[in-house]
This record gives structure tokens, C-alpha cells and sequence, in this order.
């Protein structure tokens, strides 16, 4: 269903879409209403018991205790932009668990996938974190760096950063997808929202990274997060006063 809805947001994307404001000043357009509503559409038919939480206001409560978490298109000023850096994020959490993961990007033919205890994959090859061990030889990944300085840490994130052999802002999923699958060492995301975070986490952490929220927790509503390689968990918990 996530290719299906990619497959419908694209067709959008080529005709091009003016997007509307929400009350958080985020972009929202056709395509991610659209979108969301094939994607729920879906689970309603298979899954019937099951509950729902979406960004574009899908709201269910769960029978059984599985919830699908949806964000029909993560990136939307990327998608308005006409960049290929958005994707269609869906998380399932069992009993407060996220348990399965799916992060696919149509532009780049590229679907992100994990299953708690069963790994992580690329399409359909198995994909993991990078080796890399030192900050000096990582690569840094930073989304939504216009918030930075509104961080409890953000007047000094510049010099933490320095250190490393690159830094990069792709945008939130790309970023994320970039640690897990051995591209980048670090990724931190100042805001975000359950369904931006559910499948990202799970995708992350079974690729062999590590997730944590500002305040040390690890919470898909934790409300910001940094991922990283086991490794530079010193130096990242440094960043965070840990």
C-alpha cells in the first residue's frame, strides 16, 4: 500500500500541486489527503480492528492493540519543490510497541523496510549501519537546521559539529534512511511527530543504530531524536548533556 500511495502522490507531483498551510505552518496538499485516504482505506478493509493515526487527521482507536501509524508523504515542501526526497512512512506498534517499519521512497525506486528482530532491508536486500567508529572519519546528517538554535544545545552544536568528516541535510527521511543503511554515521531531526518517526526508528535500530530523544529517552512521540552508530554514543550523549 505504501507503493501504491508513492505511485499516486508521484502522479501529483508531475502535474504539480499548490499546497494549503496548516495550523503548525507546515505545508499540506491534495496529494498528502489523497494519499492518506488510499493508504487507510487499505488497512480498513484487511485490518478492520485495527487503529489508525495519520498525519492528515486519521484517527481510529485500536480493538486489538495494533495501531498503523501514517504519514502519507514525509517532506512536503520537498514534494511541492518538485524534489525526489520525500517518501510515504507507515509504522505499526502493537501494545505500544512499533513493531514493523516501511519507508518508500518513489522517486528513488527505494523502499526501506524492517520487522522487530528480523533486520532491516533496501527492496529486498538486507541493508546495516556503517562501520565507521570516529567522528573524524563520519558522516554528520542534520534536518530542519533552521530550528537548531531554539535547541537546548543549539549554541554549541556548531563546534560538536566540526569534528566530523562531513555533514549533509537531505531532509528528514532521506537522512535517516542514509544511517541505516551504512551512508552516514549521525542523524538528528529538532521536530517531529509519531508518524515521522515510528517506521525511521524501527528501520534504524534493526540496521544496528541507535535512537534517542534530547532528553535521553527513546520514544517514537518523544517529539526530536538523534540516531547514531553504537560507537559515537559518547560523543552524542556529550552533545545532549547526558
Amino acid at each position: 500500500m505504501s507503493m501504491h500511495a508513492g505511485e499516486l502522490a508521484i502522479g501529483y507531483q508531475t502535474r504539480g500541486v499548490v499546497a494549503d498551510e496548516k495550523s503548525d505552518l507546515s505545508p499540506v496538499t491534495i496529494a498528502d489527503r489523497e494519499a492518506e485516504k488510499l493508504i487507510v482505506s487499505r488497512i480498513e478493509a484487511t485490518f478492520p480492528d485495527d487503529g489508525i493515526l495519520g498525519e492528515e487527521g486519521a484517527s481510529k482507536p485500536s480493538k486489538n492493540g495494533r495501531l498503523w501509524i501514517v504519514d502519507p508523504i514525509d517532506g512536503t515542501r520537498d514534494f511541492v519543490r518538485g524534489l525526489p526526497l520525500w517518501s510515504t512512512l507507515i509504522g505499526l506498534e502493537v501494545d505500544g510497541e512499533v513493531v514493523m517499519g516501511v519507508c518508500h521512497m518513489q522517486c528513488r525506486n527505494e523502499q526501506y523496510s524492517a520487522v522487530k528482530g528480523r533486520g532491516a532491508w533496501l527492496n529486498e536486500k538486507p541493508i546495516s549501519i556503517s562501520p565507521i567508529a570516529r567522528r573524524e572519519q563520519a558522516l554528520a546528517c542534520v534536518s530542519g537546521m533552521n530550528n537548531l538554535l531554539s535547541l537546548p544545545f543549539g549554541p554549541r552544536i556548531l563546534e560538536w559539529i566540526q569534528p566530523f568528516w562531513a555533514v549533509r541535510s537531505m531532509g528528514g527521511c532521506l537522512d535517516a534512511m542514509m544511517l541505516a543503511s551504512g551512508k552516514a554515521e549521525f542523524w538528528l531531526e529538532p521536530v517531529a511527530k509519531a508518524w515521522d518517526l515510528a517506521p525511521l526508528k524501527i528501520i534504524i535500530e534493526e540496521a544496528g543504530g541507535r535512537f534517542l530523544n534530547f532528553d535521553g529517552g527513546s520514544d517514537i512521540r518523544g517529539g526530536n531524536g538523534v540516531a547514531f552508530v553504537p560507537a559515537l554514543e559518547p560523543v552524542v550523549r556529550e552533545l545532549l548533556g547526558l
